[in-house]
């Protein structure tokens, strides 16, 4: 039998770990024959698929703040607590943390998608073939909406509805595999009986759909995937033509957008009685896992495949501004031990220690601040830094924590004063000398701040960070050789991340009749600023390969050479 918390094994082409690092963002996907929530994220060079164990978990609604999570027999509704994420190892690397609040015992309906409208919680259920709600504690959901085709409320799934799209913050659009009003009629036409309806008028958009699932408004436009043929694509809400973008590897189900790009949830769809007879399964390749799509081109430019536990995917959601979330729904320590209450209550909630001595005090103090910094609290991080220094003034890390922040808010002469109290007790200290250069530079003190910067390197000449500030120093002040020199040191900072390629680095030596490839590393702007060199280095070899990020592909192809 297999182990349900073992890892998840998965492969993904080389760029789509850049394509979360360069969005910011993180996934998370449902899958139902897994029984899991998979949060997809960005760690170093590789994807990281984390996940969290709910029972035939399908339906899922997120946002920055918020979680649904659709199950077996009820709905999980989840919170992100920033200050939990900021307790978890590493220290530093989860930029949120969502926690269970309630759990909505709906009973076995089939939940299917699911979105927030405003405060409220719209779902699809299957089985009774309607839209519903919870505002009413006293029923396992309220009924909002079904087909005017659908005459009755039952358990037997009539019509397999199943997406739901919201525009203008209000439900807009469904699909189902049927316009049917019998037990599970649809299956007798999955192939081409599927139906886009609108809401608000309770028209068919478009009929003779492939299994039809997710549709979305997105850019102005109709989104919809037909499951059945694997595709993507968009439909006309006047004409209902619809206008396949792309096809896929599997069965299309689980879509969101984020900045031109789709994001595709894929399953290897299993022989049933279900899945018979449709076009997809004349398919020999047929895969499970998350695709992208550039919408511009419709050309699939990355994906992450899972291998063996899971085979269905049902939902994906771009999580925007989040690079590496958790979810905690077993940790009985840290749910144990985390409260989070009204902003009212919170001014009578006692902030120290109990029956702590000073130095005790100090280090609750300092770990709060430690707290309010990595949850992106500074002004609180500040208080309880200059509280941990009132109580222990030669509290060295506290005091330096302090200048850092100081210095992030551009705040140069409480910085330099923090740092110099610092310098006094430690002058050998290269950090110390390091961060003074940055606040000189911030200050328009370029001599003051190259003399700093090359200080702390006397006094470690492996300091990266330092050699790497310098380089940007001398450049700006268009000292090139040096600073360019100095500027290599970049790719020995945690900040930088070496391209991954077996061949050796060019360095300028001749190359007539080679290849040389050439890549981007740091922003677009950056990158376009640069890109006036292509055409000069493809001058000099036989063949140029440039390697960007997919949002500045269109723009590159035009550089000449």
């Amino acid at each position: 039998m297999n182990d349900p918390n073992a890892p998840l094994r998965s492969v993904h082409t080389t760029n789509f770990v850049d394509i979360l690092r360069q969005l910011g963002i993180s996934l998370v996907v449902s899958t139902y024959q897994a029984g899991k929530v998979i949060f997809v994220r960005a760690d170093g060079n590789y994807v990281n698929t984390h996940f969290r164990i709910f029972p035939k978990a399908m339906g899922l609604a997120a946002d920055h703040e918020k979680m649904a999570i659709g199950s077996t027999l009820q709905i999980w509704q989840l919170r992100n607590v920033p200050a939990v994420a900021a307790k978890l190892d590493p220290p530093g690397k989860h930029d949120a943390c969502y926690l269970p609040r309630q759990s909505y015992i709906t009973g076995d309906i089939d939940i299917h998608e699911m979105a927030y409208v405003g405060s409220d919680l719209w779902f699809v259920n299957t089985r009774f073939s309607c839209l519903c709600t919870l505002e009413d504690p006293t029923c396992s959901f309220v009924p909002r909406w079904r087909p005017p085709f659908v005459s009755a409320y039952d358990v037997s799934d009539r019509c397999h509805l199943n997406g739901l799209a919201v525009v203008d913050n209000a439900p807009r659009y469904v699909t189902a595999l049927g316009a049917t009003d019998s037990p599970a009629g649809w299956r007798k036409n999955k192939a081409s009986g599927g139906i886009l309806m609108d809401v608000q008028t309770n028209q068919f958009v478009t009929q003779g759909l492939s299994m039809p699932h997710s549709p979305r408004w997105y850019g102005d436009r109709l989104w919809v995937l037909e499951s059945g043929k694997g595709s993507l694509a968009t439909v006309d809400p006047a004409t209902g033509q619809v206008e396949t973008v792309a096809y896929l590897p599997g069965f299309t189900r689980g879509l969101d957008f984020y900045q031109g790009f789709a994001f595709i949830g894929l399953s290897q769809v299993r022989e049933t009685a279900v899945f018979n007879g449709l076009p997809i399964t004349q398919q020999q390749e047929r895969n499970c896992g998350v695709w992208v799509v550039h919408l511009e081109t419709g050309q699939i430019i990355g994906f992450l495949r899972f291998e063996e536990a899971v085979q269905e995917i049902f939902a994906v959601q771009v999580l925007p501004g989040i690079r590496f979330p958790e979810l905690l729904n077993d940790n009985e320590e840290l749910l144990g031990s985390s409260y989070v209450l009204p902003d009212a209550a919170l001014a009578d909630v006692y902030q120290g220690p109990l029956e702590f001595d000073q130095d005790e005090e100090a280090q609750f103090q300092f770990r709060a601040g430690n707290d309010r910094y990595n949850s992106g609290q500074l002004d609180a991080a500040i208080a309880h830094y200059q509280q941990c220094l009132k109580l222990k003034p030669d509290f060295q890390l506290a005091r330096y924590n302090l200048g850092v922040i100081y210095r992030e808010q551009e705040r140069w002469a409480e910085a330099e004063a923090e740092f110099k109290t610092l310098l006094a007790v430690e002058p050998h200290n290269p950090a110390l000398y390091n961060n003074l250069g940055i606040i000189a530079q911030g200050r328009g003190h370029w001599r003051d701040a190259r003399g700093d910067f090359e200080r702390a390197i006397a006094l470690d000449p492996q300091f990266a960070v330092a050699h790497f500030n310098l380089g940007m120093l001398l450049l700006r002040l268009g000292e090139y050789a040096q600073g360019w020199a100095e500027a290599e040191w970049r790719w020995q900072t945690e900040e930088f991340t070496p391209f991954d390629c077996p061949q050796p680095r060019w360095q300028g030596e001749e190359i007539a009749g080679k290849t040389l490839l050439v890549h981007t590393e740091q922003g677009a702007g950056d990158a376009i600023q640069f890109s006036r060199f292509i055409p000069l280095a493809a001058q000099r070899c036989d063949r140029l390969i440039l390697v960007c990020i997919p949002a500045l592909m269109p723009l590159f192809r035009t550089l000449p050479g």
